[in-house]
């Protein structure tokens, strides 16, 4: 609630409006998020990286905002790989690289830094997935997956790094409203490995599709003041009218049908989009419980999402005898994989 108090200080210049922003941000199924930037929760004579105006002028610059990401994302990248490996695995022995992330890019970019940060080998082989949005990380498991198969030896390091808040934008619009209301800051990674005895979840095949229609209702373009969102109501309806479809064909690659998930593990973008999943594949209760816990908890991180339903999952380990993951970006893309414990 203290964002709604910031984004109505920007957005709202009557007090009905002021309502509707708060009736909007209790309806949410966001309790909190998180900011590299500490200005959303301070009052205006506290504020650090916007003017301390209430117009905000002069408002933030694209360079402001890669300065920024350029100190703070690796710094987090970092933090969530030292979490992922957690000493099990040395630094050292990772073969390849990549990092994911639609809210910052420059060259030398992420990439270079957490090579430097972790003091990776110098001859690790690096990639980059830039600006591809919420299902980015899913690609990602499609790359690393294709390189382990074709080399066994190799240990496979992803992260998704996303600071969403840096590009919050002033102008009273649905989109703006929007994105402010369900847009976080954080960072997921997981390792890859060809290793067939090691125990974890083994990816067992992908399946992506483009829903022509959904083209304009979710984009993600570069401005001078930051990145700007179109995220249209219509997201949540073309996901129910066409998810249970693409679910059917993802499963019939690998001749199995929905009966045999056991997990869901969805990309929670927003209550609306849940709740449109829910309904396209008619689920009982508590079937979605990971995603709307990490949608409670932290928000829609965009790429990184849904590595944090996968993580909560996967502490259920023995359990998963089939997770289906899904995630949805631009284009409007939908992008699906599935995977067992063993």
């Amino acid at each position: 609630m203290d964002i709604c108090e910031f984004m109505q200080a920007v957005y709202a210049a009557d007090e009905p409006t002021r309502r509707k922003m708060r009736f909007l941000y209790h309806q949410s199924g966001i309790k909190q998020r998180y900011s590299v930037l500490s200005d959303y929760n301070k009052p205006i004579s506290e504020w650090k990286f916007y003017p301390q105006s209430e117009n905000l002028e002069p408002f933030a610059s694209l360079e402001q905002r890669m300065m920024v990401y350029h100190k703070q994302a690796p710094l987090l990248s970092v933090d969530a790989i030292r979490d992922c490996l957690n000493h099990l695995h040395d630094e050292k022995s990772i073969t390849h690289l990549i990092t994911v992330s639609c809210t910052g890019m420059s060259a030398p970019g992420l990439d270079l830094q957490i090579t430097e940060l972790l003091d990776l080998p110098k001859d690790i082989f690096r990639t980059s997935i830039n600006f591809m949005g919420c299902y980015a990380a899913i690609h990602a498991l499609k790359i690393g997956n294709a390189i382990c198969r074709a080399d066994k030896n190799s240990k496979v390091l992803i992260v998704c790094t996303e600071l969403c808040t840096l590009h919050f934008q002033r102008e009273s619009t649905m989109d703006n409203i929007t994105s402010s209301l369900l847009f976080g800051d954080g960072a997921a990674a997981l390792l890859l490995t060809g290793d067939k005895s090691a125990e974890g979840l083994n990816i067992d095949d992908f399946y992506s599709q483009i829903v022509p229609k959904g083209k304009r209702d979710m984009a993600w373009e570069l401005s001078s003041s930051g990145f700007q969102m179109t995220l249209s109501g219509y997201v949540p309806d073309l996901i129910e009218e066409d998810f249970s479809t693409i679910v059917t064909h993802a499963l019939k690659k690998i001749n199995t049908d929905q009966s045999t998930i056991s997990h869901w593990c969805i990309h929670p973008g927003g209550k609306r989009v849940l709740e449109a999943i829910h309904k396209s594949l008619r689920l009982t209760n508590g079937q979605l419980k990971t995603s709307y816990e990490v949608l409670n908890e932290f928000g829609n991180l965009s790429s990184a999402t849904i590595l944090f339903v996968m993580k909560k999952m996967m502490h259920e380990k023995k359990s998963i005898q089939k997770l289906f993951g899904a995630a949805f970006g631009p284009g409007l893309t939908v992008e699906t994989f599935t995977a067992h414990w063993s």
